[in-house]
């Protein structure tokens, strides 16, 4: 941790609580997560019925049909809505992601591995690094897409506790790494793949296309990009967040669940402390040999998946033999963290008697889910709400409206790249699927991006900026919620303007760094990656 501040340091400090602080607050005016959604339901049924009777309709650019906007209040969105009411729940997206690797995790964490491997692995790293570390699994853990969401966050949190850092410190900036930075990384990911293949559709239609589009495309100024968030994420959550978390107190253990029902932690420290056991890197001799064999079969396991999926006539390849841009592979991520998890988990219980028997599994994954049973609440309304927006066609109608809008005010040259990043930034807001949103977005900005002279991968470039940073910040994340149930567990009070708050300089420091890469590219003229340049020649 770095030393407190002083003189200037410290008024700066209290200018910037001050005004975090303010946003908070009126962040956390906001009604609970469960109404607020139950608003924004109501809120899209009234909107999507007024325009239905309306007759609004908007055509999606590479579309041969208008879209009609439904109402919620009509016959047949009232038909819809209760035969789907049960689709709609189970059919929340993070569902599928959540629960399967929650049950998983849980089991490697309550079992004692992950406590364990972290202690070994961190407990004798330097303390200024933890940050940095965070930043970079956050930024380059977009290569387990969403599943990224679940895992970074808490994993950091434990990363902290046991190097005697702040947990909720770990926590948010874990998730604030893996969301404002998740269009970008250090590796070449299924979602370059996605979007060189969104922007390859659009092009097939253009005179002069420019260079072809590949999952490379952008590879340079991924890993510039990378390299950028990667350092602001560590510094962010050194001088940043963690010295705030620690001014305004906040606990450093996890509440009792058990307790009296006053949501009064169990730890209300906000000092610089730590249980002493948590800051031990040295593990027992049984929790050695625990360690081994979790690593050796999860080892063997891995291997075991490389080898099902490498091999000529796999059935986890696609079509054409590979794994990009889709392929059962990239769509078996979940059951591969969750392999991944429980059994190196099971397997570490067994050789330490924390879960010695077949019946400590169901108990073990039941206590995860306890943990989460405030998340499940949120998720049926949740549901509703995203699925009836989706249904009603008002997601398609606020793009392209808005790139109407952009489109129509004529802007030329750079400035307009900037506009479109700007653009991005305010739609991802309400559209959190960046493949969704790019598809949109791609069939207009494309082609008139290119009669002003831009490649196609320079647009796709300023794309990735505005898709990521501002999705730490708005309630229609999903994820989010996620987090702010963690978040819970240390501050029962925390509310939606509690991570709103603490999520806003990583947005804004994200969004300006982000841009300002893409501008050197632009002003250097620099390949954005392999082929793949600022301007068609």
């Amino acid at each position: 941790m770095s030393a407190a501040p002083t003189g200037t340091d410290a008024g700066r400090a209290r200018r910037a609580d001050r005004l975090l602080a303010g946003i908070e607050r009126a962040g956390n005016k906001l009604p609970d997560p469960f109404v607020l959604f139950l608003i924004l339901f109501a809120a899209v049924a009234v909107a999507s019925t007024l325009m239905a009777w309306a007759d609004v309709t908007v055509r999606v650019p590479g579309s041969d049909e208008d879209t009609v906007i439904k109402g919620l209040f009509t016959g047949e969105g009232l038909a819809w809505f209760t035969t789907t009411l049960g689709e709609n729940y189970l059919g929340f997206p993070p569902l599928a992601t959540v629960l399967p690797i929650l049950l998983a995790v849980g089991v490697a964490e309550k079992s004692g591995l992950l406590a364990a491997l972290i202690r070994r692995a961190f407990g004798s790293a330097p303390r200024w690094a933890l940050p940095y570390a965070v930043g970079l699994v956050g930024v380059v853990g977009s290569i387990m897409a969403d599943a990224a969401f679940v895992i970074i966050p808490p994993l950091a949190a434990l990363v902290f506790r046991a190097a005697g850092r702040h947990p909720v410190a770990g926590l948010l900036g874990g998730f604030a790494a893996a969301g404002a930075g998740y269009s970008t990384s250090l590796v070449v990911t299924s979602l370059d793949a996605l979007f060189a293949g969104i922007t390859t559709a659009v092009t097939e239609t253009l005179p002069d296309p420019g260079a072809p589009v590949n999952p490379l495309s952008n590879y340079f100024f991924n890993i510039a990009s990378s390299v950028v968030l990667i350092l602001l994420a560590g510094f962010l959550i050194d001088k940043v967040l963690e010295p705030r978390l620690i001014r305004q107190g906040i606990p450093r253990e996890e509440s009792d669940p058990d307790d009296d029902g006053t949501g009064a932690p169990a730890t209300t420290s906000g000092r610089e402390t730590a249980p002493a056991a948590a800051l031990d890197p040295h593990l027992s001799p049984l929790e050695r040999r625990g360690v081994r064999w979790a690593l050796l079969i999860g080892a063997l396991t891995a291997a075991a998946i490389t080898a099902a999926v490498l091999v000529p006539d796999s059935p986890w390849r696609n079509e054409d033999g590979g794994f990009l841009p889709r392929s059962p592979l990239l769509s078996s991520i979940v059951f591969v963290v969750f392999v991944l998890f429980i059994i190196p988990g099971l397997v570490y219980g067994r050789v330490t008697g924390s879960m010695p028997g077949a019946r400590d599994i169901p108990r073990v994954m039941g206590a995860s889910i306890k943990e989460m049973s405030g998340f499940l609440v949120l998720a049926f309304v949740l549901g509703q709400f995203i699925a009836l927006f989706n249904w009603s066609g008002l997601g398609s109608w606020i793009a392209v409206t808005g790139a109407s809008g952009l489109e129509s005010i004529g802007l030329t040259g750079y400035p307009a790249i900037l506009a479109f990043v700007a653009l991005a930034s305010l739609l991802n807001l309400f559209i959190i699927s960046g493949s969704a949103m790019w598809t949109l977005m791609a069939a207009v900005f494309v082609p008139m991006f290119a009669l002003l002279g831009y490649e196609p991968a320079f647009v796709q470039a300023a794309f990735r900026v505005g898709d990521s940073a501002t999705q730490v910040l708005t309630p229609l994340n999903p994820y989010m919620i996620v987090l702010l149930t963690m978040l819970r567990r240390y501050e029962p009070a925390a509310g939606l303007g509690t991570v709103i708050a603490r999520m806003l300089p990583f947005t804004v420091v994200f969004w300006l760094a982000w841009t300002a890469v893409l501008t050197v590219f632009y002003v250097l003229d620099l390949p954005l990656g392999p082929g793949n340049g600022i301007f068609i020649p």
